[in-house]
């Protein structure tokens, strides 16, 4: 029988998650989403609004057993965690995620609430904490280790033992360099090349990487 599994989140990041985590063995039951005027992308499933709606949805099912996903990436990491620590709150376990095309070594850790999309590689060794995206095509290399609500987008490469502070994204095709250290609350541009570390609260973008502007 399929484990249920709800998703906070009503865009495209949802139908994506939707696709495949039926091949993990869930059945999606309920998604939830701030935003009441969004269109709800799934005609044969409930959408409910925001933490009211969650938790009135919750007490209608007792006590079985529950997972989630959140299903917001962009540069919302933080977000994405607190949502996620909302759920749990109310007796919903964030799950992890993993595409079946996708690479994770055997040594890698991925804390919950973490997924990794189509054709990503998760390199052995590679340290991930809660709710970070690994998105399609993306790679961290080994011994890798990345904070809490990291985003790496679409084909972006993270090289051998680079650090990534707690809720900073690493956008689409940029590339992270070996051992390079980046700041929690920060954003590497797409296509950057980054040689050398970036601060905190940082946006970085260009080939080599430069800082641009504080990211508050």
């Amino acid at each position: 029988m399929a484990r249920k599994i709800v998703i906070w989140g009503a865009g495209g990041h949802a139908k994506v998650l939707r696709e495949f985590i039926k091949d993990l063995g869930y059945e999606l039951v309920a998604v939830f989403d701030n935003n009441k005027s969004i269109i709800n992308p799934f005609n044969d499933i409930p959408l409910y609004f925001g933490e009211q709606g969650a938790r009135s949805w919750r007490q209608g099912q007792g006590d079985e057993q529950i997972r989630c996903l959140v299903a917001i990436g962009g540069t919302s990491g933080r977000v994405r965690r607190e949502i996620q620590f909302f759920l749990e709150t109310i007796g919903i376990e964030p799950t992890v995620a993993i595409h079946p095309t996708a690479f994770v070594a055997r040594n890698a850790v991925l804390e919950k609430g973490s997924q990794v999309l189509a054709h990503a590689t998760v390199g052995t060794d590679v340290e991930m904490g809660e709710a970070c995206i690994i998105n399609t095509a993306a790679s961290v290399d080994h011994e890798s280790v990345l904070g809490d609500g990291v985003h790496v987008a679409p084909g972006a490469t993270l090289a051998g033992c680079v650090t990534v502070g707690s809720y900073s994204t690493i956008g689409v095709g940029a590339v992270v360099l070996p051992r390079v250290v980046i700041g929690s609350n920060t954003i590497i541009g797409a296509g950057a090349v980054v040689t050398r570390d970036v601060p905190d609260h940082k946006v970085a973008y260009g080939n080599p990487a430069r800082i641009q502007r504080e990211n508050n």
